[in-house]
Order: structure tokens, then C-alpha cells, then sequence
């Protein structure tokens, strides 16, 4: 059923409490556009699964207006959809609005529930004390948006992810080699700038056949849920805008590249970070690439944040290269000749950075090094000063260590006679019948015995089409008995993940998955060791691709690779085309794509004539593949190197995520925290579980919680090898959602007990109050990295003393006993004017512990964002590449903070009263 909206009414959105109380400024039958005003952002939501929560006071609540008088209610009337409540002032009855209403809202405080038998139980109050200092700790964290993807935790791309992702709108190319992980990369870094505030509406621009990829990897590994615009979809949107109907959103190339709608659509939108994967396609090589480079051309100076992805940077040449560094920052690069000139040094600082590295002097230092510093200091200041590093990051298989040994084994096989007129082809099933082929085709055979001789190892089967891998899959499971599962372009992204955690499995899963050439795109199978290419793709990068689904960085055994071929066909031209002459099977090299390209007719014309010999080809293949390689080596930029990538600094960052990450602990709480607010939990496995929702919960349903369950484990390994189970972190939606409730909700605020204890006399009430500190700013302040957000704890005794010293919350936990219902009522009203003063003494004391916390705040604040902003102005005066726009964010983020602090108010959490008996 669909909510009710009227424009002026006032939400809360219990998806994000922390926005406080929001104002309906738009509304349609299919959206509604909430305005924050204590926050500052507009939110846009589906009508009909908003996830917000009326407020509508009744009489005897309390109303606090915008000027800050507060009232209690008398009476409601209703007018067009809006509240007006009636109060007295000044010994009139006015009326307000529910317009006037404070933005800064505070429900159903403590106090008065507890001074008005209002009781939860003791493991409640356990809960929710317990649940401030965990969400006080997610807040604190300096590496926010990197702890909760389910990735591996590896240097390289966690000091990317930190660099770029703190920073003010990112605009960056990452360039890392196949196989490092760009997309990890790229979604760690969105993460962060969504997890923050940073950015809200990103767009993702992909190749067509990435598309689905994409969708998965942002879904499974980092809990982002985007949505998939096609030309389909965008028809199907009955909108003037529809670009801004979802804040999230993927797109294929040719929606932008064929339908200039499209683009102007796109164009209308204010993104905050746009994403563009295999960046090397904007190099204007045909009219569609032309298309393409043209829009982003012109939306790239739209969006604050931007993000090229691309394994070979310079595939389409320098002047392409600088195309799309022009794209992340035309000031900077505004000339090729200098942009030209400049990598010219490269090999002259190459020789100045290796003395320096060997901790000797160097000669010959760049304008602006300062010679009398350390070798170690003269090597930050030639990072912060020259190369590409800031807008650039590029990692090589050569500098990061992790990567297996890649073994190949070849099989030669006899072209059969059915064979004999398609032996130019290189998939002559193609052209054969089905039933003839897998009899009379030698690899099927040779693919049937070879897979029982590995059992029971894993092996990953892949073919260049889904007619062949389907046809394998049905011949090896039907005729062969062997367990297998196929994988193709022809299945539903359901039917995928099933397949593939199929393959998984360990115990009873399949032995071999059969993909056709999408099997080689996006999906980790690192845990299988053999794979086996039926059949060969032209392009070299496609071969790189297939391999690079189990040689990465992690995978502990040798890859083997498996290469049946026909003998005398232009399989067996193909084949030793890319041994010999590439040597693609044994190492991986960035330049495939360009020999391809020169040898391109070459190659072609020897597939048509397999009987010749074809040494000379392979010859003349193999030393323009070694001479790129040496002049990719001879003029690599070592800055860059350096600056894409420092051991120490990945190692800190890695050293905190585990620190914090305490799978033990997440566990515990989680246990409490789901059994309290009404999911069932039933055990799965050692370290997994599957939540459902039940009838018990006290909240509506939780978006990040499947309604026919969810199976979670809180390992990370695991989670790697488990495609089929949620990773849960403190930084999964399903936790933050969880946590939410408990704080914003009155669960756990008002407690009634009594102990038995020696040394505390009976009689004596002892009063247990929990404070925090309430800061309503925007999330990219991140105040919670400045302001001591950990609930302040007081005990007061009856004669008005603090002994929360003397007296810990795991001891009250302990001793403390329930109070019968029946009872309870008596009890409070007899102790009622005792427990109003010592409420006050605990309010006394909070204020003066705020108000320390809160000058060290401003402090902490402003040197740590003032020697940020001070090193951007220095950067800036040696480096082009700092943009101006990121010192006004700073700026603003300075003066923005300083006010945010000072505006922190005090938060009455929660209220527990010991009586000992």
C-alpha cells in the first residue's frame, strides 16, 4: 500500500535517524523529495517503499519549535495533509505547524519514560549501551568505506583506495596492470565517498559486455546496490528526468554512443562522481569511440568526482593517453608538447630515484629538491612535485609481489576427418552438427579423460562460445557422469551465482564449470588451480582475461594452463602465434593489444594457410613484443610507481581495517542485536548462519535482509570463497541498519533493577545514566573523527556522588535482578523526587564532560584540517596537479566543522536504577 505524502509534512527516515526531521517539498504518484534541514541534503524516495516514519505528536507530548521555545501539545487538528498543533503561550493557545517544528529532534527521552514506569528489560539497557559504543566506534574510524568490502585485504589497493578516496571529488586515472584489481579499486573508492557523504548519485559507464560484472561485483562486494539503465529502461521511465529517479545508476557504452537522448538526459544531471571502465575505448578509433569521447568530454566538467579505468593506458598511443588525463584535469593538461617534454625526464629521474633508493646522494637533482635534505626526503619531494602520480595510479604484475607461477601444458591432437574442409576455422563445431562434433572431436574426448585424471581438483572450462560450453556441459554430465555446471551469457544472473557457487562447493560441488567467453569476465575462481581453454580467442587480451580469473594476486597454488589444439589447423597457427611469439600462456604483458594490432593481417592470412610454416611470423611477433617491452621498461615512470603504491603506508592501513574488524566481537554483539530486534538465527556452519525475518520484529523490513532469509558468515576468507554468503562487517548495511534502530528507538532507555552486594547498603539507589554527544552535520564533515563520540557513563549514588569509577557496567550486568511489573510502579513513585535530583547531578556532569570534549574537538579539528589544507597550498604552489576546488573544500570543510561543534548538543541515551537489597 502507498503512503499518504503531502507537501510540508515532517518524516524521519529510520534508514538514517541521523538526518533528523525532514520536510516533503515534492511529491508524485511515484516519488516523494524530502528536504533535511538540519543536514542540508534533499533525499528522493519510491513512494511505495520510502523508508520513513511519520511524525505526529499527540496531546501531552512535548513540541519544540524552531526558535527553540518548547510547548506541550493540548490539542491536533489536520489541514490539507499538514498537522497544526495547538499550545499555550503566553497564556494563549497558539497554533504551530508542523512546518515550525525543530529540525533537531530528540524522542522519547529517558527520563520521562523511566519517571513514568515506562520499563524495558535489563538486557535491554546491556544492549543499548552496547550498541553506542559500537556505533561511536564505526564513527571514529579514519579508514571509513574500506572496512566492510568483501575483498582481500592487499597494500597496493588498499593505499589506492585511501589516497583517492578521502580526498575532495576524486579525479583520477587508475591504471593498474589485468589481474591487481581496478574495479576493487574503484568500488572501494566509491564506497568511501558514499559511506562519508562525500557523494550521493554516481554514475557507472561500462562496456556492454561488463555490464552485468559490474552490477554483481558493486552488489556482492561492496553492498551498493546500483540500477541498470539500458535504452530498454530508459523508455520504459515515464519521467522528464529519469536519470534522477535512482541515485545510483550503471549504464552500458552504447546507450550514450547511440542515443544522443541519452546523452543530453544524462547531461541534465548533477553527479557527484561518474565512474568510466576500460577508459582506453575513448580514443576516437571509430565513429562510436568518437561518440563516446565526445560525451564524456563534455559531462566530464560536470561531475566533482571523476574516475578512467584502463589496464593499458597508452594502447592507442601518447596522444590518446593525454586525451583522458585532459579529461581529469585540463588545466594541468593543457599541452601535449609539455606533457611530452615532461615524460622525457622520465629515464633521468629513473636514474635519480634509483640513488636515491640505494640511499646515496644524487646528482644532477630536479629544480626545486632540496639537496640538503635526507635521500628518503628528497624522494617524497620529487613525488609531491613531478610525474603524473596525483591524477594517475598504475601498479605492474613486476612491483607487486603475491602472483603464482603460471605452467602450460599443451596438447597437439589430430585433425579428424569431418574437420578436414573447416581446418581454417578456429571453432569449426560451429559449423558442424552438435552430435557429430562431440563424437568425432578429439578435444571432447581428450577434455572427458583429463578432467577424471585431475579429480578431484577444481577446473575452470572455457570456451569463446556459449553454444559450445553449453553443449560440453550437457555431454560431460549427461554421458560422462562427471559434475559439472555450465556458465553463459544465456543465463539469468541468478542462475550464474548458482552455478558458480556450485562450483565452489567443496564438499559435493561440481568438479568443473563449462563458461563460455563471459566466464573469463569479473569472476574470482582463484580456489580452482587448472584451466582449461577448449579453444583460443584471437585477442591476446582476452587470453590474459581467461587466465586472470585464477592467476591473482592470493592465489597460493601454480596456475596450470591446459591447451588442446588440432594439428595442421588454424588452431594450431593460433596457438603458436601466442606461445612463441607472445609468450601470453606463461607471463603477462601490457603490450598484447599492440602487437596484436601490427600483426593483425599477418595473423589472419597464416590461419588461412595452417599447412605453411609460419616461422618467420612468429619470429618478427616475438622481437616487436620484446622490443616494446624494453621501451616500456626503459621509459617507465618510477615516480609513479612509486607514488601508486607505498608498502608502509598499505601495511598501516591493512593493520587497522583487522584491528578493528574483530570478527569475534561482531559475532557476540550481532547475536544480541538480531535475537533482540526479532530475526531468527539458525546455524549454518562453523562461522556462518541464515538470518530471516520473523513476525517478532519491531521494525519494519530491513532492505539489506532477504525476505526468505540471508546467509551471513563474519569470516572474510570465507566470504571470498563463498560467493553465496553475505559478509557481515560493522560497515554492512544489515549492522548500520540494525544499530540504527536500536539508538534512535526507545529500546533499552529506561531500566529497573535490584542488586544484592556486601559492601553497598540496602536500600541505597544507585542510578546508572548513559550520555552522548548528539552532532547533526553533514556525514562528509565526519566529525566523528574529531568529537569523542563514545557514551559518557555516570553512576550516582543516593547521596549524589559519582562512583561509576568504583562501579563497573559488567559488575551491574551481573548482579543486577529484574523487578516484578507488578511492583515496579510502587517503587518509582516512592523514590521519584530522589531519582529527579540525581538525574539532574548525571545532566550537570555530562554537560561539563561535553564541554571538555568539545574544546578538544575544535582543537583536533583544526590542526588536523588546517595541516591538510596548509600542504594542498604547498602542493599547489610545485604541483599543478592540486586542484583549486579541493583548497575551497577544505576550507569550507574547516569553517563547516567549527560550526557543526560548536552546535553539538547533549543526548540522553539511556537511564538503569539499582536498588540493593
Amino acid at each position: 500500500m502507498t503512503t499518504e505524502f503531502a507537501l510540508g509534512q515532517r518524516w524521519v527516515s529510520h534508514a538514517d535517524v541521523e538526518l533528523g526531521l525532514g520536510i516533503v517539498v515534492e511529491v508524485d504518484p511515484r516519488r516523494v523529495t524530502v528536504h533535511f534541514p538540519a543536514v542540508g541534503e534533499d533525499r528522493t524516495y519510491a513512494t511505495d517503499r520510502a523508508p520513513l516514519t511519520r511524525l505526529a505528536l499527540k496531546s501531552g507530548d512535548l513540541l519544540n519549535r524552531v526558535d527553540g521555545e518548547q510547548f506541550t501539545v493540548t490539542d491536533v487538528e489536520h489541514h490539507d495533509g499538514v498537522l497544526v498543533y495547538k499550545v499555550e503561550e503566553n497564556n494563549e493557545i497558539t497554533a504551530v505547524s508542523e512546518l515550525e517544528l525543530d529540525s533537531h529532534i530528540q524522542l522519547s527521552s529517558p527520563k520521562d519514560r523511566l519517571l513514568n514506569n515506562q520499563l524495558d528489560k535489563i538486557a535491554d539497557f546491556k544492549l543499548r549501551f552496547a550498541t553506542l559504543q559500537h556505533r561511536a566506534s564505526a564513527e571514529s574510524v579514519a579508514f571509513r568505506g574500506l572496512l566492510g568490502a568483501r575483498t582481500s585485504l592487499l597494500s597496493h589497493q588498499m593505499f589506492i583506495a585511501h589516497e583517492v578516496g578521502r580526498r575532495f571529488a576524486p579525479r583520477v586515472l587508475l591504471a593498474d596492470e589485468v589481474g591487481l584489481g581496478k574495479t576493487i579499486e574503484a568500488g572501494l573508492i566509491l564506497n568511501q565517498q558514499l559511506l562519508t557523504g562525500r557523494a550521493q548519485r554516481a554514475l557507472i559507464m561500462v562496456p556492454d559486455a561488463l555490464i552485468h560484472q559490474w552490477l554483481v561485483e558493486m552488489l556482492r562486494r561492496f553492498n551498493l546496490h546500483f540500477s541498470l539503465f539500458d535504452a530498454e529502461r530508459l523508455a520504459d521511465i515515464d519521467d522528464a528526468s529519469p536519470f534522477e529517479t535512482e541515485q545510483l545508476i550503471l549504464c552500458p557504452f552504447s546507450l550514450f554512443s547511440d542515443h544522443p537522448n541519452a546523452r543530453a538526459l544524462a547531461m541534465s544531471v548533477n553527479w557527484d562522481i561518474v565512474v568510466v571502465d576500460e577508459a582506453h575505448h575513448l580514443n576516437h578509433a571509430s565513429a562510436e569511440e568518437d561518440r563516446l569521447y565526445d560525451f564524456v568530454e563534455a559531462l566530464s566538467g560536470l561531475p566533482k568526482g571523476l574516475l578512467l579505468l584502463t589496464a593499458t593506458p597508452e594502447q592507442a598511443g601518447v596522444e590518446s593517453h593525454f586525451a583522458r588525463l585532459r579529461l581529469l584535469d585540463a588545466g594541468r593538461f593543457s599541452s601535449i608538447d609539455e606533457f611530452l617534454e615532461e615524460q622525457r625526464h622520465y629515464a633521468e629521474w629513473n636514474t635519480v630515484i634509483d640513488s636515491l633508493l640505494a640511499g646515496s646522494t644524487a646528482d644532477h637533482l630536479p629544480e626545486g629538491v632540496d639537496t640538503d635534505a635526507t635521500p628518503s626526503e628528497q624522494i617524497d619531494q620529487l613525488l609531491d612535485r613531478y610525474g603524473t602520480g596525483r591524477v594517475l595510479f598504475r601498479n605492474t604484475r613486476a612491483s607487486v609481489p603475491g602472483f603464482p607461477v603460471r605452467t602450460l601444458h599443451s596438447y597437439p591432437l589430430e585433425l579428424p576427418e569431418g574437420y578436414a574442409d573447416h581446418k581454417t576455422e578456429l571453432y569449426p563445431e560451429l559449423s558442424t552438427e552438435e552430435s557429430t562434433w562431440l563424437a568425432k572431436d578429439p578435444r571432447v574426448h581428450w577434455l572427458e579423460t583429463t578432467l577424471r585424471e585431475l579429480r578431484p581438483q577444481k577446473v575452470l572450462v572455457i570456451c569463446a562460445n556459449a553454444q559450445t560450453a553449453l553443449a560440453l556441459e550437457q555431454y560431460l554430465h549427461l554421458q560422462a557422469g562427471i559434475r559439472c555446471a555450465a556458465f553463459h551469457e544465456g543465463l539469468t544472473l541468478v542462475e550464474r551465482d548458482r552455478a558458480a557457487a556450485y562450483f565452489a562447493e567443496e564438499e559435493g560441488g561440481a568438479q568443473a564449470l563449462i563458461c563460455s567467453e563471459i566466464g573469463s569476465e569479473g569472476r574470482n575462481f582463484q580456489f580452482a588451480h587448472h584451466l582449461i581453454c577448449f579453444d583460443l580467442p584471437l585477442n591476446p587480451d582476452l587470453v590474459e582475461q581467461r587466465i586472470g580469473r585464477l592467476d591473482r594476486i592470493g592465489q597460493e597454488s601454480a596456475v596450470n594452463i591446459h591447451v588442446p589444439w588440432l594439428k595442421n589447423s588454424a588452431q594450431a597457427v593460433l596457438f603458436q602465434w601466442l606461445d612463441e611469439g607472445l609468450a601470453a600462456f606463461t607471463h603477462s604483458s601490457a603490450v598484447g593489444h599492440a602487437v596484436y594490432s601490427e600483426f593483425e593481417m599477418a595473423l589472419h592470412m597464416a590461419l588461412e594457410t595452417p599447412d605453411s610454416d609460419h616461422a618467420e611470423l612468429m619470429q618478427a611477433t616475438r622481437h616487436f613484443r620484446q622490443a616494446l617491452e624494453s621501451e616500456m621498461q626503459a621509459g617507465r615512470d618510477k615516480l609513479l610507481e612509486l607514488n601508486s603504491h607505498r608498502p608502509d603506508v598499505g601495511l598501516k592501513i591493512i593493520a587497522a581495517v583487522e584491528d578493528h574488524e574483530a570478527p569475534g566481537q561482531i559475532e557476540e554483539f550481532a547475536e544480541l542485536l538480531f535475537d533482540r530486534i526479532g530475526i531468527d538465527q539458525d546455524y549454518h556452519a562453523e562461522g556462518s548462519y541464515v538470518l530471516r525475518p520473523s513476525e517478532r520484529m519491531i521494525t519494519g523490513q530491513l532492505p539489506a535482509l532477504g525476505e526468505e532469509g540471508t546467509t551471513i558468515t563474519f569470516d572474510r576468507q570465507r566470504a571470498l570463497a563463498r560467493d553465496d554468503m553475505v559478509f557481515l562487517t560493522w560497515e554492512h548495511p544489515l549492522i548500520r541498519e540494525a544499530i540504527d534502530i536500536v539508538v534512535h528507538s526507545e529500546l533499552g532507555n529506561a531500566t529497573l533493577g535490584t542488586l544484592k552486594h556486601s559492601k553497598i547498603k540496602p536500600g541505597s539507589v544507585l542510578l546508572e545514566a548513559i550520555f552522548t554527544i548528539d552532532c547533526i552535520a553533514p556525514a562528509h564533515l565526519e566529525l566523528g573523527r574529531f568529537v569523542d563520540l563514545a557514551p559518557h557513563r555516570f553512576v550516582i549514588s543516593s547521596d549524589g556522588k559519582n562512583v561509576a569509577q568504583g562501579i563497573s557496567h559488567e559488575a551491574l550486568n551481573q548482579l543486577i535482578q529484574p523487578v516484578p511489573a507488578a511492583t515496579s510502579a510502587n517503587v518509582i513513585r516512592s523514590i521519584k523526587a530522589q531519582l529527579e535530583r540525581q538525574i539532574e547531578k548525571a545532566e550537570t556532569l555530562a554537560r561539563e564532560a561535553m564541554a571538555g570534549v568539545l574544546e578538544i574537538a575544535q582543537k583536533e579539528m583544526q590542526e588536523s584540517l588546517e595541516s591538510e589544507r596548509e600542504r594542498l597550498l604547498f602542493l599547489k604552489s610545485v604541483n599543478p596537479s592540486v586542484r583549486q576546488d579541493e583548497i575551497d573544500a577544505i576550507e569550507a570543510r574547516i569553517t563547516d566543522s567549527a560550526r557543526a561543534i560548536s552546535g553539538c548538543q547533549l543526548q540522553q541515551q539511556a537511564l538503569r536504577v539499582v536498588i540493593a537489597t
